[in-house]
């Protein structure tokens, strides 16, 4: 995967969240790399969360995550809300994560974190557009 210059204000804003969430956050980050070598990415910030989206927009979609002290027990992982990401994802895999809407898929900061449904989910982001 060929990623675009890691942006410091990326890292400032996970410092700022408990350190519970930032090792939440890490191992999501971990998992959606990975799922994303095959395609040139770019991690940047979008209303002011970390996101990853494809280079080529009309291939996939933009996937941001984000830790708020209104629900500071999880970290929330946000789909594009006009998209049938977070349903689709409701269908597959029920019990993997909380769903909000047809935008949020929440994670709680212990426990395990469901590998395959977070690597499903970015592989379906990153090419949304292009199966379309």
């Amino acid at each position: 995967m060929k990623m675009s210059a890691f942006p410091n204000a990326f890292d400032e804003t996970v410092a700022t969240w408990p350190t519970a969430a930032q090792h939440r956050f890490s191992e999501i980050r971990t998992i959606i790399l990975r799922a994303s070598q095959e395609w040139p990415m770019t991690e940047s910030l979008k209303w002011g969360q970390p996101a990853w989206r494809p280079s080529k927009t009309s291939q996939g979609s933009t996937l941001r995550v984000s830790w708020s002290d209104k629900n500071p027990g999880n970290i929330g992982i946000f789909v594009h809300c006009q998209t049938t990401l977070a349903a689709t994802m409701r269908d597959l895999y029920p019990d993997s994560f909380a769903y909000e809407g047809n935008r949020a898929l929440h994670l709680p900061l212990t426990g395990e974190v469901p590998e395959q449904a977070l690597d499903h989910l970015a592989r379906l982001t990153f090419t949304y557009h292009a199966k379309r």
